[in-house]
């Protein structure tokens, strides 16, 4: 079953919110011209530029209006940083229109957009905090001052921890070095995912007698994982924790939704009762066991179907019939069709993979792929009637791809029940 994607249809442009804001860019920011600490990024500086520490860049195009009120706050906010090392951070901006191959590389549409680059590598969230200097100084001096929580003891760190949060926990003999180095790195990139915490020095002599150790606490219990590899790797260190940081199941809510569909990934959501444990769990299972090499192909998701319920209806359902999974490809949603085989080995992969091959498509619109030679000769051609009653529809568009943000510039979004 196929429905009309919800991301279609729930963003929209509030005039109310959308006037004051204008007001407040135009005529709220008295800012004086500075001359500009900004790097201008072209294909001769852009990989060596971003390949440093920590990279503020701010894509822009001339015609915009937005660009035109943000670039001087921009560059007032970088000269608050002008004495720092240049290989420590930049300030950088773009015109996305004469270098259309770098937005393009970057997944830039819409203007400004502000991103994040450490080492050379791209911050999953961009910048969406407020469009100030305070603003822009603060986020930024944050990621220069670094986001681990050093403690002393380990009970200091025990009495502190928070247990509902993914936590990693390093052990170093000194607060230096590549394995040092690489730990602050990872901590860095993953900021939002996970808490870091960090033991250094003589106190913690029982921990590093086999040299600096990392470890990774799931939440709600106190069984470390030990990374067992090795340190001075910042790749490996890298794609451990982020295996570990970001599970392969996230809920979805009103507050993130517009950042899972930046990653662009299509949606498989189990819409199930939040009270509904035991649904989380065997969906969980079922993910791990036969889409572990899916991560960077699908975005796996829960949502409560009783805040989402505007999907379930524009899917045909109700409460009552949770739990149920669909995908939403941003442009169709469809139905896994019996959640009575979702634990039937291959069934649940089956469907991802005839996501990918286009058969939930094609389906929808004709019928059920012939199996047999002669079902082959008499199979209906493209543009006829599809088997489905003898009408035709269009499958009805995603619903969660109105959440994503607007194509060509930022707005303010209320975002409401679906």
């Amino acid at each position: 079953m196929a429905v009309e994607s919800i991301f279609r249809r729930l963003i929209r442009l509030e005039k109310s919110l959308y006037i004051p804001f204008i007001f407040l860019l135009s005529f709220c920011f008295h800012i004086p011209l500075v001359s500009s600490a900004v790097v201008a990024l072209d294909k001769s500086n852009v990989d060596s530029i971003l390949g440093g520490q920590l990279v503020f860049v701010n894509f822009y195009a001339d015609w915009c209006r937005f660009s035109q009120q943000l670039k001087p706050i921009f560059e007032a906010a970088s000269e608050k940083f002008k004495d720092q090392p240049a290989n420590k951070i930049v300030w950088a901006s773009v015109d996305s229109d004469r270098q259309p191959e770098i937005a393009q590389k970057y997944h830039v549409n819409k203007y400004p957009t502000l991103k994040l680059f450490r080492n050379g590598e791209m911050a999953k969230k961009e910048y969406r905090g407020q469009r100030s200097v305070e603003a822009l100084s603060e986020f930024m001096q944050k990621h220069l001052d670094g986001n681990i929580q050093g403690f002393v003891s380990v009970d200091d760190m025990e009495a502190r921890i928070d247990k509902k949060r993914r936590n990693v926990i390093g052990y170093f003999t000194a607060a230096n070095g590549p394995e040092f180095e690489n730990f602050q790195s990872v901590a860095a990139l993953l900021r939002e995912e996970c808490t870091f915490w960090l033991g250094v020095g003589d106190a913690f002599k029982q921990q590093t007698l086999g040299g600096n150790n990392v470890a990774f606490r799931p939440p709600e219990t106190h069984e470390d994982q030990v990374f067992s590899g090795t340190l001075g790797d910042l790749n490996y260190v890298k794609q451990w924790l982020t295996d570990k940081c970001i599970p392969l199941v996230r809920e979805i809510t009103f507050e993130n939704a517009e950042e899972l569909t930046e990653e662009g990934l299509p949606f498989v959501i189990l819409f199930r009762d939040p009270s509904d444990t035991e649904a989380d769990k065997m969906y969980t299972e079922q993910v791990v066991r036969e889409l572990h090499d899916q991560k960077t192909s699908v975005n796996c998701l829960v949502a409560d179907g009783k805040k989402f319920a505007h999907p379930l209806h524009h899917l045909g359902k109700s409460e009552k019939d949770l739990p149920l999974l669909a995908i939403d490809s941003f442009r169709h949603m469809y139905l896994f069709p019996d959640m009575t085989q979702i634990t039937v080995p291959g069934k649940l992969r089956q469907f991802i993979l005839d996501l990918h091959s286009g058969k939930l498509h094609r389906e929808f619109h004709h019928g059920p792929d012939p199996t047999t030679p002669d079902q082959q000769l008499g199979a209906q051609a493209p543009g006829q009637q599809p088997n489905q009653g003898g009408q035709q529809t269009d499958p009805p568009e995603s619903v969660f791809n109105k959440l994503k943000p607007s194509d060509n510039r930022y707005t303010l979004l209320e975002k409401q029940e679906l």
